[in-house]
């Protein structure tokens, strides 16, 4: 009796055995150089104020970082997780527990009598000798800090969204204003037209020409004087509130040129492992890993200790002054014989579950790296395409102004002008397409290099 209570209190001295795997983190299959870089590598911004520099803007985004419900969901479910680990961690510790009662009763043999107990309790606490509680309370932690990662992600994405609906409500205000210019511009023209067929120098062709031009840019504004209200009403659900018009947009040409930062990039593949989804996804994998241990843990026997200590006496008043002490102490050992297989499946089962985390571990990266070509590879040959789609619009405008006065003169058609009024309205809606693609580049490369939130 005395070795095992020697080896006993050694166990409970040297604390628990984890047969947690070791834990390796999967090389990142992908390159070690983000494409089409080269030098030095440079600091990627990592919060959306280093980006975003639009005061207006900038309260939006503010604004629905508090107010989106999307985050106050992932906020409640960071809460959950929280919670959970707490409660397994409770597994960690001894439950005590206090009571007192007093009994009186009467019988024929023994007349009345009375007794009282006061006393402290451990109810069934299970010594951790084997590292299971401790391999569930690690899991739930995990799970925990993942759902950390996920609501970084959702606020993340949230500026994201944000900045690309501001820039999409501006690109239309360009468009609308153009419709609206086209229009009175087409306007102008029919006049004119109708004024030479009066004194017998135009066809009545070129009056349903004109018409036609006139009638397509009239349709054109009405269209986008609804696809901006429809913007406004994406930006106010993304805000989670309505938006103040003094915080919404005019036109792109408008705004400033450095109102969304470009971001540099690195060379170094590594920064991606700073997105949240891909520490969200390396936190589940840590969370499998913890869940092999404690599957293991179900092979070996399970420790639990009873036991309570108190005063009793036959009454009340004199519990606690002559009471006599009582106690109690039952240990328990439980060791699995026979389970019919479901220690040995909960085993495979967790480990299958670590194979497919690793897999989308490795699938996350695989996906950041390809969102982050795919950015650079944009951005690559967008200013050079802005630059000829802006001369090309100045060509135009050109080419339209002298077909007019040609026109005008007498020494013109038409059609010439006709064709030249739709090829520069063409050119004008790309050149505002181009400008737009240009702002969200910006927002999507700093959002796949990992952002940041604060």
């Amino acid at each position: 009796m005395l070795r095992i209570s020697v080896l006993f209190l050694a166990l409970l001295s040297a604390g628990c055995v984890s047969l947690d795997p070791t834990y390796e983190r999967p090389q990142a299959p992908i390159p070690a150089t983000l494409p089409g870089t080269s030098g030095q590598a440079q600091a990627v911004a990592t919060d959306w104020q280093q980006i975003v520099n639009d005061k207006r803007l900038k309260q939006v985004v503010s604004d629905s970082l508090t107010k989106n419900r999307d985050v106050q969901k992932a906020i409640a479910d960071i809460d959950a997780a929280r919670a959970l680990y707490a409660e397994d961690r409770s597994a960690l510790f001894p439950t005590v527990n206090a009571e007192l009662s007093n009994t009186r009763s009467r019988t024929v043999a023994s007349g009345l009598t009375n007794s009282a107990e006061a006393d402290g309790a451990v109810s069934s606490f299970e010594l951790d000798l084997f590292g299971r509680n401790q391999s569930l309370t690690r899991a739930e932690r995990e799970t925990w800090l993942a759902s950390e990662y996920t609501a970084q992600n959702t606020r993340l994405s949230l500026v994201a969204e944000i900045t690309t609906a501001w820039i999409t409500l501006a690109a239309d205000n360009s468009n609308l204003a153009l419709a609206k210019q086209t229009m009175e511009s087409a306007q102008n023209s029919l006049n004119i037209v109708k004024r030479k067929q009066q004194v017998g120098v135009a066809a009545a062709s070129d009056i349903a020409d004109a018409m036609a031009v006139f009638q397509q840019a009239r349709a054109s504004v009405a269209s986008y004087q609804t696809q901006v209200v429809q913007d406004k009403n994406a930006l106010n659900l993304l805000a989670g509130d309505t938006v103040a018009d003094s915080l919404l947009p005019g036109t792109l040409e408008s705004l400033a040129d450095n109102s969304i930062t470009l971001t540099p990039a690195g060379v170094s593949s590594s920064v991606l492992l700073r997105r949240p989804d891909i520490q969200e996804a390396e936190h589940n994998l840590l969370s499998a890993n913890a869940n092999i241990g404690a599957a293991r843990a179900n092979f070996f026997p399970t420790i639990s200790l009873t036991a309570s200590a108190g005063v009793g006496s036959d009454s009340l008043s004199s519990l606690f002054s002559h009471g006599m002490k009582v106690w109690s102490f039952a240990p328990s050992i439980s060791l699995p014989l026979f389970t019919g297989g479901k220690n040995t499946a909960e085993l495979r089962y967790a480990e299958a579950e670590k194979k497919g985390l690793i897999a989308t571990y490795e699938k996350t990266i695989q996906s950041a790296f390809k969102d982050v070509a795919d950015a650079l590879a944009r951005r690559e040959t967008l200013n050079e395409q802005l630059d000829a789609q802006r001369q090309y619009t100045a060509a135009e405008q050109k080419s339209l102004d002298i077909a007019r006065r040609q026109y005008t003169a007498g020494t013109g058609d038409y059609l010439s002008v006709l064709t030249a009024q739709r090829a520069l309205w063409t050119a004008q809606a790309s050149l505002i397409s181009l400008q737009q693609t240009d702002l969200e580049n910006r927002v999507t490369l700093w959002q796949s290099l990992g952002g940041g939130v604060r």
